[in-house]
């Protein structure tokens, strides 16, 4: 059968082991070619192509549901139910999410995009089906690195309280994204490596049910021995049961235990185990670099064209350099060292290094207590993951004025990961705790200085940079905390901006002056508190002002300064300019940037418009 010929997965069950194994290759082929296209998860979704086949082949979505958590791994779920036609679309603006989306299909059971969420979200489906009187099956698929976040434990704990049939699929690769840390890693290891158990109870169960009376002799201790050898007890000690470790990778197999246990009434728990990367040698070699990748060539998995250094990248090396004088820095990450630039730091300083696993809020009161005891703590974490860590920053963080640094990476537009990944609510939920100030830089040079202020002072501060160096061709004249940077003078008009925008904004203010307006350029660095030197200076002068931003207008930038002038009695901004109060869709940063009116050329027709009005 053709991958083309699969409209639903009610279109799996006749087909033959030979042909389900075809299948599972030509899925393959599909994933490898449209992420060498277009960018996106690779290792994960590879993983999954036998355990997803499994599942639809012994449910029956979309009454039955599946949640994925994370869900960078739902690739083959997509193809299967239906969208394999729009599959080449994949993360590209208004084609397919690569993530789950309820908005997107009947088979998207759950959004998701974060990590340890799929359990309590699962759990919550399963009981309004219990009250509601339902009678279909609910399923969580979640690997074990999503398992080292805390949610995922206070989801077990409340779904062993309670009873409730919902049955979780551990897809256990020894993986997150950085390689998996932790008690519960070492746990899963142990049961990963206690297959000898397992097919020695196949082979000394058939001889004995030959033999009744032994049978059962046999049996009465079984229990204590399995105990010994695969150490289920972690899950049935919660109120589970347990059932694996199962090669991830056999259909026939996991297909077997998915129909023998789908109709249980009883919380239960199946131990997947899988290769992430299965079927491309560079992802199984290197899972880590393959699981998030930008396009690149199939026959050698090079990244198309360069691909520069991060500011993430750019900003752990400093912070290694500084870390050879001073003793009281350490960094701290939430399982992905590499993909924020502190795997040089890692090496170099391993006793000051800690990975936490996927566990925001642990990895930033962590911080707290270290600054607390005299170290200088960096946590370095994604802005839309840091999000999950509100309350520890306000409460631990900022309460106790502990001089903790955030560095936040991904802040602005996230480009082809859409909604979930998009940086663009961190001014807003920070600018609004005492004692926190926000800084956000134009290139490595700013960085740097913001670091060292970060050092120099007993406060927190949240340092936020996207992803890529920006391209803004203006000397760099050094960070001073609180004072803004004028990056062009001009005398009919003021930009306030910050961080990357500037480029478009720069470009904004040449074409700008072509057509006879002369507006002026700041570079809002410190984003809070504000400069109000700088705006009551240019409130004397009457200097109409525009602010523009890569965040959402609710809560951000351009909101604050028109707060803080209304307070002082000064003139607030006579244009606003940033991302609607929405959930921005997937699609690259240059789309959104023009779709949304943040590009260079609708910059410059809005401020004209504004002047002229």
């Amino acid at each position: 059968m053709k991958l083309s010929d699969i409209t639903s997965p009610a279109d799996l069950r006749g087909l033959s082991r030979q042909e389900l194994e075809a299948l599972a290759g030509d899925i393959r082929e599909a994933i490898i070619r449209t992420v060498a296209q277009n960018g996106g998860h690779l290792a994960s979704n590879l993983g999954v192509v036998e355990l997803t086949l499994a599942l639809h082949r012994a449910l029956d979505c979309p009454r039955d549901q599946i949640v994925f958590d994370v869900g960078h791994q739902c690739y083959t779920h997509k193809i299967l139910t239906g969208r394999y036609d729009q599959f080449s679309t994949l993360r590209t603006l208004d084609g397919l999410c690569g993530f789950p989306r309820r908005e997107e299909s009947e088979y998207d059971a759950f959004n998701t995009g974060h990590a340890s969420t799929a359990i309590s979200a699962a759990l919550g489906l399963a009981r309004a089906r219990d009250l509601a009187g339902g009678t279909y099956r609910v399923v969580a698929v979640v690997g074990d690195g999503a398992l080292t976040g805390g949610m995922c434990y206070e989801a077990l704990n409340d779904v062993g309280s309670r009873k409730t049939a919902l049955m979780i699929v551990v897809n256990d690769n020894g993986m997150s994204i950085s390689r998996n840390v932790g008690a519960l890693s070492a746990q899963l290891t142990k049961l990963r490596l206690s297959r000898g158990w397992l097919g020695m109870k196949k082979n000394v169960s058939g001889a004995l049910r030959k033999l009744p009376r032994a049978y059962r002799v046999i049996q009465g201790v079984k229990n204590h021995l399995r105990g010994l050898v695969v150490r289920e007890k972690f899950f049935t000690a919660l109120g589970f049961r347990y059932f694996g470790p199962i090669d991830g990778h056999d259909i026939q197999a996991m297909e077997r235990v998915f129909q023998r246990l789908k109709d249980v009434q009883e919380p239960v728990v199946v131990h997947v185990a899988t290769r992430k990367g299965a079927g491309f040698s560079q992802a199984e070699e290197k899972p880590e670099k393959y699981h998030g990748v930008a396009p690149f060539l199939m026959d050698n998995g090079k990244t198309r064209g360069s691909d520069g250094p991060s500011m993430g990248k750019l900003a752990g090396e400093y912070v290694a350099e500084l870390a050879a004088e001073d003793a009281r820095i350490c960094a701290v990450t939430a399982a992905m060292t590499d993909s924020t630039g502190f795997g040089p730091f890692a090496k170099r300083y391993p006793q000051r290094h800690f990975d936490v696993g996927i566990a925001e809020e642990h990895a930033v009161t962590l911080c707290a207590g270290m600054a607390a005891g005299g170290m200088r703590p960096f946590a370095a974490i994604y802005e839309s993951f840091l999000q999950r860590a509100y309350d520890q920053i306000a409460e631990d963080v900022c309460m106790q004025h502990l001089p903790v640094c955030l560095l936040m990476d991904r802040a602005g537009l996230g480009g082809e990961d859409g909604a979930t990944h998009h940086g663009v609510l961190g001014v807003g939920m920070l600018r609004s705790i005492p004692h926190m100030t926000v800084l956000s830089p134009r290139c490595p040079e700013e960085t740097r200085g913001m670091i060292d202020w970060f050092l120099s002072q007993e406060g927190p501060a949240a340092i936020r940079y996207p992803r890529s160096v920006p391209e803004i061709a203006q000397p760099y004249a050094g960070f001073r905390w609180g004072r803004w940077e004028v990056l062009r003078s001009g005398k009919q008009a003021a930009i306030l901006s910050y961080s990357a925008i500037l480029a478009e904004c720069l470009a904004a203010a040449e074409a700008l002056e072509k057509r006879g307006l002369s507006v002026s350029l700041i570079n809002a660095s410190t984003v809070w508190p504000l400069d109000m030197d700088t705006l009551r200076a240019m409130d004397r002068q009457g200097t109409p002002v525009i602010t523009v931003e890569e965040h959402v207008l609710s809560g951000g930038f351009g909101g604050a300064v028109a707060e803080c002038c209304t307070r002082e009695g000064l003139r607030a901004p006579i244009r606003m300019l940033g991302l609607p109060n929405e959930f921005i869709p997937h699609g690259s940063r240059s789309e959104l940037l023009k779709r949304y009116g943040l590009d260079g050329d609708s910059i410059a027709r809005q401020v004209e418009g504004a002047l002229n009005r």
